[in-house]
């Protein structure tokens, strides 16, 4: 019986996920399927807009067998550390057989070549990379140049940037660079995005398919009712939960005191020494601080946003100032030996058999539970969740546990 293994945030999950969901079963043959999920906070920086058990439900209600968290130490991460640590979990299930992701073109097979290629880190993507920065380029805009310039002899070059310049294709070449640097057997899959782009703010009147970000603006402005035409009824039931039991919505501004704190009490010598803080910008936070009309996250990210630094790099960078992570934990070289255990969210029936086979298959330790084992790792999960859980609308001790208290949510 063939796995599926699919890489999500279900920020929330949406119409357009079970479009990707179904097709992926389709295209790949699956009829099982193990999802690897970002935890509290996100790809992008952003904290998720409720706790990764709502989500792990939502992934289980729509039909996902296993749910395994994704370390928060890759979950926020450029696109090649985060799709190297979800790939390393899928790779160490030892179950799962096809990998689909969701892309812009819907055509794997340029990917693929330009996997290839950059997979053994040539000098001349280096290279490429270093010149673009210097003349002012964002670090995904130079590397998406310097990529599409190694491109196969034939290649369009052209055309492979402007591939590039989509998140979702960016994110699955990643995925295929991971296969081919691990020697996976997974086989990669993927499924065109339909609808509604990745970061258009609005959602369609007249559709049923919205993009995350737009449905995350609907929920905030007018809460889930606002979103219901773009959700599975079992999200609406879940969303509709949290929002009465004022566990979400979770957005940056509930963090914004914190992250305050977090940029006046530490120098800028201090700032330095964590995770994404570069360039300079430890200097660049603090002076901004000083311009801000009033204490605000958003107003913080306007100050300090220039062509070179992008809102999701500032994201990120001040996830990792807010949660404390140290540059010397987090260097290629450490994020290079992958995860160090799988940790379990959520199972169904069918799941349950699949964590029975995987006690003969995972190349990692399986925990159902942070008392099971001990990893920097998990100790960076349980804080991350604490810390995500203090910004709920209504912040209680035993949200801020749930690591501790809740078993996987199983259905």
């Amino acid at each position: 019986m063939k796995t599926l293994g699919i890489i999500v945030e279900y920020n929330p999950l949406h119409n357009g996920h079970v479009h990707h969901w179904k097709e992926s079963l389709r295209i790949t043959g699956a009829q099982r399927t193990v999802a690897v999920m970002s935890g509290p906070f996100l790809q992008r920086g952003e904290p998720a807009i409720t706790d990764k058990w709502s989500r792990t439900e939502m992934a289980l209600a729509m039909g996902v067998d296993l749910v395994l968290e994704l370390p928060v130490a890759y979950a926020v991460q450029p696109a090649e550390w985060f799709a190297r640590g979800a790939v390393t979990l899928l790779c160490a299930t030892g179950i799962v057989d096809a990998l689909c992701f969701g892309s812009e073109s819907g055509d794997i097979a340029p990917l693929h070549t330009l996997a290839r290629v950059l997979a053994a880190e040539p000098a001349e993507l280096k290279a490429g990379i270093a010149q673009r920065l210097s003349k002012g380029a964002s670090y995904p805009a130079a590397y998406a140049g310097a990529a599409a310039a190694l491109a196969a002899e034939g290649a369009d070059g052209a055309a492979l940037a402007a591939l590039m310049q989509q998140p979702n294709n960016t994110l699955g070449l990643h995925y295929l660079i991971a296969l081919e640097r691990l020697g996976s057997t997974i086989k990669p899959f993927t499924v065109a995005r339909t609808g509604s782009g990745y970061h258009e703010a609005v959602a369609p009147a007249d559709g049923v398919i919205a993009s995350a970000t737009a449905i995350r603006r609907l929920l905030l402005d007018g809460g889930p009712e606002a979103a219901s035409p773009y959700v599975p009824a079992a999200t609406l039931e879940i969303l509709q939960r949290e929002w009465q039991e004022e566990r979400a919505p979770l957005h940056w501004e509930a963090f914004c005191q914190p992250l305050l704190n977090a940029l006046i009490t530490r120098s800028p010598q201090q700032l330095a020494e964590l995770h994404e803080v570069t360039e300079g910008l430890e200097h660049r936070l603090q002076q901004s601080l000083y311009t801000l009309p009033q204490p605000s996250v958003e107003a913080l990210f306007a100050a300090v946003k220039t062509k070179r630094y992008t809102r999701t790099k500032l994201q990120r960078m001040c996830t990792h100032i807010l949660l404390n992570h140290a540059k010397a934990d987090m260097t290629p070289a450490e994020l290079a030996k992958g995860p160090g255990y799988i940790r379990v969210l959520g199972f169904n029936r069918a799941g349950r058999k699949l964590l029975a086979q995987m006690k003969d298959t995972a190349a990692l330790p399986v925990w159902v539970k942070p008392s099971a084992g001990s990893h920097a790792h998990l100790d960076w999960d349980t804080a991350a969740a604490a810390i995500h859980a203090a910004g709920m609308p209504r912040p209680a001790i035993r949200h801020m546990y749930a690591d501790y208290l809740r078993p996987p949510v199983m259905v």
